[in-house]
């Protein structure tokens, strides 16, 4: 069975905020709003789950098979953002995690390396597809609702990106090859959906497919795959590694979700890694120095999902 999260990463989601009050002072977004799936920002202390790791994540540890730093070490990188990351519970945090983001950002673009950033719609989705549901059924067109919202995103980080000079494409392209074709000329690409039936997670796999990167970062609201509800189930177990055929297991695979659900990673997605032999790493994108360390191939808090190459 999936191990549901509560991430509005995705495209679509199943409860209504209010839009007009999403963006406010440093473009904020109000941290009103629906849940779906069961796994929460709220996860349980590390004591109430049991972990199941090859090797624990500790500083200068190696993984089984193939160091860390070879895991995740390259020059392009692509990264998921969930739309919860881009509006943490505080006001002050918001201002807070832009500024944190551009420094990560900043700090890539001198080293030379390039980024792509995969935005999920968050509470514009969840505002339009419920106002949208209404009077429509159709999950293609709620999809396209929920599309819109993650370019919205996309904008708003774009243009917070650029405010401080950063090499960031103009366009916030809507395709993969339009995306990978900017990334050839520029440090930073933004952009949200593509096609109704594909979360953001997915579009994110295949951007690191298309632009020659080996891993793909899901950067959600939990911090790490677990097999089970931690909050619920106390024998619940977290991975640090795991194989992208046992992350099938728990997700299943090339299966589109429905409206309103939410996965720890999108079958879709799995499946495009699987095939790509694209690793996935998944971890809290609320807490940026995880983000960091794990693009700068250091040790991190969080799960490394291997590809079968």
């Amino acid at each position: 069975m999936p191990v549901w999260r509560n991430d509005e990463g995705h495209q679509f989601g199943s409860e209504a905020a209010h839009f007009t009050q999403v963006f406010e002072g440093h473009l904020e977004p109000n941290a009103a709003g629906g849940k779906f799936g069961v796994v929460d920002h709220d996860l349980p202390p590390q004591s109430k789950a049991r972990t199941r790791t090859l090797q624990p994540f500790g500083r200068g540890d190696r993984m089984k098979g193939r160091g860390l730093e070879s895991a995740l070490m390259g020059r392009t990188f692509v990264v998921a953002l969930g739309g919860s990351t881009l509006r943490p519970e505080a006001q002050e945090d918001r201002a807070r995690w832009f500024g944190r983001l551009r420094q990560v950002v900043l700090s890539m673009e001198g080293e030379g390396r390039r980024l792509g950033l995969v935005v999920g719609g968050g509470a514009p989705a969840r505002e339009g597809i419920a106002l949208a549901s209404t009077v429509l059924s159709d999950r293609s067109a709620l999809d396209e609702v929920g599309i819109a919202a993650t370019r919205l995103n996309a904008t708003v980080l774009q243009q917070v990106l650029m405010d401080v000079g950063l090499d960031v494409a103009a366009e916030v392209p809507t395709s993969i090859d339009a995306a990978a074709s900017l990334l050839d000329a520029h440090h930073v690409v933004v952009m949200g959906g593509t096609v109704p039936g594909h979360t953001t997670d997915a579009v994110a796999v295949e951007l690191a497919r298309a632009a020659g990167a080996s891993t793909c970062i899901i950067a959600t609201n939990v911090d790490r795959v677990y097999d089970a509800d931690p909050r619920t189930n106390e024998d619940a177990q977290s991975f640090a590694e795991m194989t992208i055929d046992e992350l099938a297991a728990i997700t299943g695979i090339d299966e589109a979700l429905a409206p309103g659900a939410s996965s720890v990673v999108d079958p879709i997605a799995v499946g495009h890694a699987k095939r790509g032999a694209i690793d996935l790493v998944v971890l809290d994108g609320r807490d940026l120095s995880r983000l960091e360390a794990a693009l700068e191939g250091k040790a991190f808090d969080g799960t490394l999902i291997r590809s079968n190459r």
